[in-house]
């Protein structure tokens, strides 16, 4: 009933949004005959005019796929991999240069986001609808935003208030029974002033089973989520501000009806975890030398997000408060060869848990209280040689009041030769991560596994190599795309979670100072075959070792190889549009594991090569679009994703040795309306 009430409230105020709008619209009659234009572009690109490595993944690429969140806006991407964590409690987890998404710093608009308590299940907190392009940097990023990006930084742009005045809505429904609804508005008031309003609502009507162990394959997910957010376009001051709420519930666990569940006698294994996020930003800047972008600007944001879970008898509470500031001072010389930004920065959190690590409800919850406050000062000076030669170097101090000072020191450089054509790349850096065991590895609490915390846990260190080539050329009359890059982590401090030592447990560990490392090599090819037809092809080779105290091994769950191949068909000036994309996921290690009393083995040690074929057909009309499509077409998924299914409330009850999908092939449809007043 709330999220009904909520929806209502939300519609209400987009209608008023739009009737307001609709009266600025000039009648039919006044507007001149109109002139459609179209061309082709790409919706994955390379940025040439930084001197960092990054591709843009534009709303146009985005709109190959279904992408109904963040988590699944990288389908075509060979760069980025999204994971189940566990096979029961829906959280997706980014890998990037073959590691984790903890050392990936998350941004929207270039504010930290999606850390602490918002890591694990923070992929499905951004409708897709609401993204207007998405930043992927590999390797150490600038340091104006802080010290914690060690393999890379992702930054969401969200539609803009000030972009020209539109409504907009997608509906989107999948076999598997979940159906969405997203709609937005935006609104110029006057010269200055402008207001957006974004809404999206989310369901899970039905369980699904594919597999027949009991176990719900997805979560049955219910979301509601609106923000609303105003900016104000001076001719030397800005400000933008803006307001998110989150409501959510995700329910997983035994079906009901399971005859094994009442043949044994217990209650099902059920997982509940609700979540009420608000988060809240602004930003000011004032622009003192329009001509050599020259401007200070102090940004602001917060955070509070509270989550109650309930994984069986487990349980893990959290409530997280979150500040963040930051002022900065801009200003280029010599008609843009030199650049500087320096500022100064403050991050606050604070983490109040309650948790039972027993599947036992006698057992009296343990409480833990986390806070860390984060000052920081940084420089950072660029050289642009008429965008042919790009150097960015920058140092930063922080100072923890957990672990005390650090320096971050990056650097990259950039040739753009060839008239552009070429570019060659390179970047060097440091980065660092505070770690919280339980926090960002709550999904382990979807097994029998003992959780075992170790003591005196440093903050995770690393420095990050990398560099490569891109270029564009013609080849019989027709575009290709070349690149290649490789890239080197290596942890002197590192979070472990050892799944290999104990098949009935897990230890939660530091490195202390054993060495870790990822390589990382991509070669990636795109062509136009022709006029309407462009083909991409990628392959990536992640070598990524940690030593658990017996020496170095591969890290389990984790593929050494990969390969993408997407094929995009956009016939009759962009009617229709078709897309395909086959990845290739290699093998990899499991977990170490042990033997059953049969003498089997509980799972194999390797996993093999395996499939997956998405798949999606658009037709365009002037305002609306109407899309069918398929993921997982090949229809590969992991058998047993869950050991011990039948018996949760075992000790061999264990949902996190995921490695492939854990459905089959899933058909969805939809809709997209646009309505633009230019």
């Amino acid at each position: 009933m709330r999220l009904k009430a909520l929806i209502s409230v939300a519609l209400w105020i987009l209608s008023s949004h739009v009737a307001m709008w609709a009266d600025t619209i000039p009648d039919v009659e006044e507007t001149l005959q109109e002139v459609t234009v179209t061309a082709r572009g790409s919706g994955l690109m390379k940025l040439r005019g930084t001197a960092t490595n990054t591709d843009r993944i534009s709303s146009a690429e985005l709109r190959r796929a279904a992408c109904c969140n963040l988590g699944e806006s990288f389908t075509t991407n060979a760069s980025v991999d999204v994971n189940y964590s566990d096979a029961a409690t829906g959280a997706k987890q980014i890998k990037l240069l073959g590691l984790s998404g903890n050392y990936v710093q998350m941004l929207t608009e270039n504010i930290p986001n999606l850390r602490g308590a918002g890591g694990s299940y923070g992929l499905g907190y951004i409708p897709g609808p609401w993204m207007e392009s998405i930043q992927v940097s590999k390797g150490t990023s600038s340091v104006k935003n802080g010290y914690e990006s060690i393999t890379g930084q992702i930054n969401v742009e969200f539609l803009k208030p000030q972009d020209d005045q539109s409504v907009r809505a997608n509906g989107y429904v999948d076999l598997f029974g979940k159906a969405e609804i997203n709609a937005s508005g935006n609104l110029h008031l006057g010269e200055y002033w402008s207001t957006g309003l974004l809404l999206h609502g989310e369901n899970g009507f039905a369980s699904h089973d594919e597999n027949d162990d009991g176990f719900i394959d997805l979560p049955r997910i219910r979301q509601f989520s609106g923000m609303n957010r105003w900016a104000y376009l001076g001719e030397n001051y800005i400000f933008q501000a803006g307001i998110k709420y989150i409501d959510e519930n995700r329910e997983s666990g035994q079906h009901s009806h399971s005859v094994d569940v009442h043949s044994a006698g217990h209650e099902p294994y059920r997982i509940d975890v609700g979540t009420v996020r608000w988060e809240g930003f602004l930003k000011n800047a004032y622009i003192f030398d329009r001509d050599n972008e020259g401007n200070v600007a102090l940004i602001l944001s917060g955070i509070r997000h509270k989550e109650d879970g309930s994984y069986g008898e487990r349980l893990y509470d959290v409530t997280e408060q979150n500040f963040y500031a930051s002022a900065i001072f801009e200003r280029k010389w010599a008609d843009g060869l030199h650049g500087l930004s320096a500022g100064l920065s403050f991050n606050y959190d604070h983490f109040n848990q309650l948790y039972r690590l027993e599947n036992n409800q006698s057992v009296t919850p343990s409480h833990l209280k986390e806070h860390e406050g984060v000052g920081g000062v940084y420089g950072q000076y660029t050289y642009n040689l008429g965008s042919k030669v790009l150097l960015m170097g920058g140092i930063r101090y922080d100072h923890s009041s957990v672990y005390g000072g650090m320096i971050t020191p990056r650097g990259h450089v950039k040739l753009n030769l060839l008239d552009g054509s070429l570019s060659l790349f390179g970047s060097a850096g440091k980065g660092y991560h505070s770690p919280h065991a339980l926090l960002e590895n709550r999904f382990l609490l979807a097994s029998s596994r003992k959780i075992t915390i170790g003591s005196n846990l440093q903050q995770e260190r690393a420095v990050n190599y990398g560099g490569g080539a891109n270029g564009f050329f013609n080849l019989f009359g027709r575009k290709l795309n070349l690149s290649g890059e490789y890239y080197y982590t290596r942890f002197s401090h590192q979070l472990l979670v050892d799944l290999d030592s104990d098949g009935h447990g897990v230890t939660i560990s530091d490195s202390e100072e054993r060495p870790s490392y990822s390589h990382t090599v991509q070669l990636e090819l795109s062509y136009d075959l022709t006029r309407d037809l462009l083909f991409t092809a990628a392959y990536r080779m992640t070598d990524v070792k940690v030593d658990y105290g017996n020496g170095l091994v591969e890290k389990p769950l984790t593929s050494r190889n990969k390969g993408l191949f997407t094929l995009s068909w956009t016939p009759m000036m962009g009617k229709w549009q078709a897309d395909v994309t086959l990845a290739i996921n290699g093998s990899g290690r499991m977990p170490s594991p042990y033997l059953k009393p049969d003498g089997e083995l509980s799972w194999p040690t390797r996993y093999h090569t395996f499939p997956q074929l998405n798949a999606q057909l658009t037709k365009n009309f002037r305002h609306w679009s109407l899309y069918l499509g398929g993921e997982n077409l090949t229809g590969y998924r992991q058998k047993n994703p869950i050991i011990d299914a039948s018996n949760p409330w075992g000790d061999n009850f264990d949902a996190t040795m995921v490695y492939a999908p854990i459905h089959g092939a899933m058909i969805y449809a939809g809709f997209r309306y646009t309505f633009t007043k230019y």
